[in-house]
């Protein structure tokens, strides 16, 4: 079978996709009057969709994915020739694809050791909550049981990831939840919980006094995003992680960074983690990892944690009892090989480095302009604006004005994010996050846009 297109008419298609695609994310009443888009095409940053429309594509496939651009034959080309030779087997054997990129992988990621594959990061999220159940129940007496989560971070879809969601809209209505997630404050400086000098420590300090209160013998570890994404592009305070490192040892708690946004190449090194000194136990990713050429996550661990699941040969309950399905295709880990070799040989995470400045200058000079922007946010090509409707009140620009803003940008031919379904009332932050093979060209257009989106929409 061969999808026959014709390029003059793509009618037939997107009549399709309106009766029979379940779109994420979107309220269908309005496709009765109006047509969904059908996207056709990409290359590099550009995408074309069924009118023939093109459109810089400023947030890497709408969900900070595509890392290395549009039309990337090199991966589709290994992964053709990777299918033909074996496409699947069982993560419970191995193949070399998998092997391969394990290796690779864990040559970027110093103290890490271990490698296990699943299909999506909410999946590479809950596989963490269970191993850290299981360590509990095998190594602690059952205790150290809890997992805490911040405010405002976001790690899943599932119902054990949404028990973590520090976003109280994705979370809405989906409930009633498992026993055991506790939420600890965010450390958003620009919307101070308290008046010190010293913020990123007290909002590090926050998190022990959670600790304390729930009992430390209770607290298994702690899942955190290195740069909060669908929150609000949080960067973190300065003193904030070396405080949070010292206090999970302290209390013997694990720490979980949460890469699936800001892994492979978003922030300019390897992982955001990376950015700030930190040492996790445990590391999962997915999102840019094959930049969206094959379905790939990874939850990666110290040889510590794998220890604690091989010491009891003897028992047949000792060991990590779980099984991804698609963990076993060939197809992600070797785009994921190839995609790294991308990121290398073209030098992306320096590009990325760059641009990322670019981008920041960029916003802050509409910061100057615009009294709307009240703050601007970020790490290496991993942007926000906040927009609010009086500075000095800091009062959340309300959330329709936002989005069209964004309409505004998009009927320009950019596609922008802006934080969307997160947090009730706080839903006001444009997101940037263009492919690491951004040029200047491409940055200074896309923020030509929202400066004249700005001042169409909002004045």
């Amino acid at each position: 079978m061969t999808l026959d297109l014709n390029p003059n008419d793509m009618s037939h298609v997107v009549a399709a996709d309106r009766s029979h695609v379940w779109h994420h994310l979107s309220q269908h009443k309005q496709y009765e009057t109006i047509d969904p888009r059908v996207f056709v095409e990409g290359k590099g940053m550009r995408l074309w969709d069924a009118t023939g429309r093109e459109f810089l594509d400023a947030v890497s496939g709408g969900v900070w994915t595509v890392n290395v651009g549009y039309g990337r034959e090199s991966i589709a080309n290994a992964i053709r020739d990777q299918l033909i030779k074996l496409n699947y087997y069982a993560g419970a054997a191995g193949t070399v694809p998998g092997a391969v990129f394990a290796r690779k992988l864990i040559e970027k990621m110093p103290g890490m050791s271990r490698v296990y594959y699943s299909n999506s990061g909410s999946e590479a999220n809950e596989k963490v909550y269970k191993m850290v159940r299981q360590i509990a129940a095998r190594h602690h007496g059952g205790r150290k049981w809890k997992i805490l989560y911040r405010d405002r971070d976001y790690h899943g879809t599932t119902i054990g990831t949404l028990a973590t969601s520090g976003q109280d809209q994705r979370a809405m209505q989906y409930g009633p939840y498992p026993d055991g997630f506790v939420r600890v404050p965010h450390c958003l400086e620009y919307r101070k919980q308290w008046d010190v000098e010293n913020y990123g420590e007290r909002a590090a300090d926050a998190i022990e006094e959670v600790i304390l209160r729930e009992g430390p013998d209770t607290v298994g570890a702690i899942v955190l995003e290195p740069v909060t994404a669908g929150g609000g592009v949080i960067t973190p305070p300065e003193g904030y992680w070396q405080r949070v490192q010292e206090i999970c040892r302290k209390y013997d708690i694990l720490l979980h960074i949460d890469e699936v946004v800001c892994g492979l190449g978003r922030t300019g090194t390897w992982f955001g983690y990376q950015q700030y000194g930190i040492e996790p136990d445990f590391v999962t990713m997915a999102k840019g990892v094959a930049s969206g050429y094959a379905a790939i996550s990874c939850t990666v661990t110290t040889e510590r944690v794998f220890e604690m699941f091989k010491d009891a040969p003897e028992d047949g309950m000792s060991y990590f009892r779980d099984i991804s399905t698609f963990g076993g295709c060939t197809a992600g880990p070797v785009a994921a090989i190839e995609n790294m070799r991308i990121i290398e040989d073209e030098g992306l995470l320096d590009n990325c480095t760059r641009m990322g400045e670019r981008v920041m200058t960029n916003l802050h000079g509409l910061m100057e302009k615009h009294a709307v922007i009240g703050d601007v946010r970020g790490k290496g090509l991993f942007c926000g604006a906040e927009l609010v409707s009086d500075r000095a009140s800091k009062e959340p620009m309300d959330e329709k004005r936002v989005q069209a803003v964004v309409a505004e940008c998009l009927a320009q031919g950019v596609i922008v994010g802006a934080t969307n379904r997160s947090l009730p009332g706080l839903n006001n932050t444009l997101c940037l996050s263009p492919a690491l093979i951004a040029t200047a060209d491409d940055i200074d257009r896309i923020t030509d846009t929202i400066d004249h989106a700005l001042t169409k929409v909002l004045g």
